[in-house]
């Protein structure tokens, strides 16, 4: 998207649709960071940033550690025929609004439904792993095509596609794939809302889709009403008469995964008003915990949440005979959210869960305080049976 070949060559071709009127250059980067930006409240991964006659997306965390910064002019048609660009300053320039997308996780998918956009979604990798009803009859219709697996997108079903922008996310950037779309001058924008630091910060992530559909206000609305609902549930957990003792995770092989104390999930607990039991963990990324360790903290734990993908008591008992020792297994105090699945059987907690962090807090409330959600059907997390 860089070369300035292909930038001309697209100023040529709008600008042969409509009147050429007068170029008007489009300012430095140095200038346009000094503009108005849209309110972000916690996500830190992205900036917009907001001009007369464009926005500039700016994507400062993609993945874990990432020392590169992408930059996207946004801009109308109309105004792209009459705007010179400064290319070596942006890593593309996109047509808003957005009329055709392919997006590569599940957790882009509820960002289009809220904004109303779900129809533009041409594309996906791995259309089983989809649970939204609305969107799996899109599939099922063949509105949607399936483009393969993650690592490796069916790039000739793609280019095929040929929409006006993919949504990606990469662990560190590399990717054959996404290389091959890039050269075909399909831009693609990397979406960091999984390396978010809070629930909340993840799922303000909907006003970097608003900006590609020209809907911020839009956006920024649903955003507002999720983050009310969270922090008013939040608000309310701190009435709770106790703080229930909290288990998580479950082995694989001969190491059990935690969440450390710093992750969103540990956040979600903090917030529920529980007593997480690696609540003061620092660190990237899971806990790696020998059984012996865990046992000895947590036997007399009151409640154990998300034990891996396990399904059922049953299943559990027989991947681990110790796993009976526990204090909520004997009590049988084990929820998931495992068992709530799309039809294809995706798991729909990861799905919406970035989204909706207010259900996914109330569902903890519920479960570890119920007396303050009476009414309240979790949405996500069941027992295990």
């Amino acid at each position: 998207m860089k070369k300035v070949a292909f930038l001309f060559i697209f100023i040529i071709f709008y600008s042969c649709k409509q009147d050429k009127g007068i170029s008007v250059p489009l300012p430095p980067l140095e200038t346009v960071t000094k503009a108005n930006t849209t309110s972000i409240d916690y996500a830190e991964g992205f900036t917009i940033i907001n001009n007369s006659n464009h926005d500039i997306l700016e994507i400062k965390s993609p993945w874990p550690n990432s020392e590169q910064t992408f930059r996207y002019v946004l801009i109308s048609a109309e105004e792209a025929a009459k705007t010179t660009f400064m290319s070596d300053q942006y890593d593309g320039i996109i047509l808003t609004p957005i009329k055709t997308i392919v997006v590569t996780s599940t957790t882009h998918i509820p960002a289009l439904e809220l904004l109303g956009v779900e129809e533009t979604l041409s594309g996906f990798p791995g259309t089983d792993y989809v649970s939204s009803e609305k969107t799996r009859t899109r599939i099922e219709n063949k509105e949607i095509r399936e483009l393969g697996k993650n690592e490796g997108i069916n790039t000739e079903v793609l280019l095929d596609i040929n929409p006006n922008v993919v949504v990606a996310f990469g662990v560190d950037g590399k990717s054959k794939s996404l290389e091959t779309i890039k050269k075909a001058n399909i831009p693609v924008i990397y979406n960091g809302d999984w390396v978010e630091k809070s629930p909340l910060a993840k799922a303000e992530w909907i006003k970097f889709f608003g900006a590609l559909y020209n809907k911020n206000k839009e956006a920024d609305s649903i955003f507002k009403r999720i983050k009310k609902d969270y922090n008013t549930a939040k608000t309310l957990a701190k009435n709770a008469r106790n703080k229930p003792t909290i288990l998580c995770g479950a082995m694989h092989k001969d190491v059990w995964y935690l969440p450390n104390g710093t992750s969103t999930e540990a956040q979600f607990l903090k917030d529920a008003n529980t007593n997480y039991l690696w609540s003061n963990t620092t660190g990237k990324g899971s806990l790696s915990l020998n059984f012996e360790v865990v046992f000895e903290k947590a036997k007399n734990a009151n409640l154990w949440l998300s034990p891996s993908y396990y399904t059922s008591i049953e299943a559990l008992e027989k991947a681990n005979a110790h796993y009976t020792n526990f204090d909520a297994f004997k009590n049988k105090k084990i929820y998931t959210f495992s068992n709530t699945t799309g039809k294809t059987g995706g798991v729909l907690y990861y799905e919406l869960g970035t989204a909706r962090p207010d259900l996914v807090l109330k569902d903890i409330i519920k479960i570890c305080h119920p007396e303050l959600l009476k009414d309240y059907k979790p949405f996500f997390f069941k027992a295990l049976e």
